[in-house]
């Protein structure tokens, strides 16, 4: 098992690293569902990439899905300025969901398209290679060093989000963080699919915000235990022999619930 778990398990650690990280954003912004729409609109980019007879884990199938997903950052950017009528939330949603249809539409007609959808959707990581866990860590620690470079305006956006008119500037930062987001959604697709993207991104923060206090504490908590429940999940599946992606996002669903139950039970033994 060590020797089946030994990729995936660096493969966990690479795509943590910055998902619990720009989870803290995606939630502090208030466009949770922002992640699910935007590796959503990746997967179409893969999809066609796939159709167009390219290898999944290709540079120029990657270079497809990330234009796809440049197009979907640039869009978010737009809306959220032109908001005053319909929440940002209302046409993420919308996106993920016409999104999913062009891709169902797209595979509709492709051998074996029932397979792709599924991989799409929930990847195999357990079945992750050296190169496409090399060429992610690459691509993951050139895109990290350009968040830590670019922390203050980045942050300073995050927190002027909820203003209506944030200006010119804050509008070039937002497309910039959605552009960096895009390209490490992009990447982290095609290892653990879409449903594990949004999972990697929102699960983590929310339990580690029942808690922690703080950014640096919230981010290493989240690391931790992103890593953590990972593993069971994979050994999990292993053992029962049953999808990885599925028994990894069901043990994030099980963390949570316990960690939640944990917070209200802490609570009610508090003294008022």
């Amino acid at each position: 098992m060590l020797d089946l778990l030994i990729w995936p398990f660096l493969a966990v650690i690479i795509i943590s690293g910055l998902h619990v990280y720009l989870g803290l954003h995606v939630v502090a912004r208030g466009v949770i569902f922002v992640d699910l729409a935007l590796a959503q609109v990746a997967a179409v980019g893969s999809t066609v990439g796939l159709l167009l007879g390219l290898e999944g884990d290709g540079a120029l199938s990657y270079l497809i899905a990330m234009s796809f997903t440049l197009v979907g950052a640039l869009f978010f950017t737009v809306v959220r300025d032109r908001r005053n009528i319909i929440p940002q939330e209302a046409i993420i949603g919308i996106t993920y969901a016409v999104a999913a249809a062009v891709m169902i539409l797209l595979l509709s007609k492709a051998p074996e398209g029932a397979e792709h959808i599924n991989a799409l959707l929930v990847g195999n990581i357990l079945f992750v290679t050296p190169k496409v866990v090399g060429t992610t860590f690459v691509l993951f620690s050139a895109v990290g060093l350009l968040f830590y470079l670019l922390r203050r305006r980045l942050s300073e956006a995050t927190a002027d989000y909820d203003r209506v008119a944030a200006g010119r500037s804050h509008r070039l930062w937002n497309f910039i963080f959605y552009a960096l987001f895009g390209m490490v959604v992009t990447g982290a697709v095609r290892i653990v699919g879409v449903l594990l993207v949004f999972t990697y991104l929102i699960i983590p923060t929310v339990a580690v915000m029942l808690f922690f206090q703080g950014w640096r504490v919230r981010l290493l908590a989240g690391w931790l235990l992103s890593i953590v429940v990972s593993v069971l999940g994979m050994a999990a599946s292993v053992w029962l022999d049953v999808p990885t992606g599925a028994a990894i996002v069901t043990a994030f669903g099980a963390a949570l619930i316990v960690i939640a139950t944990l917070n209200w039970l802490l609570l009610r033994t508090r003294p008022a």
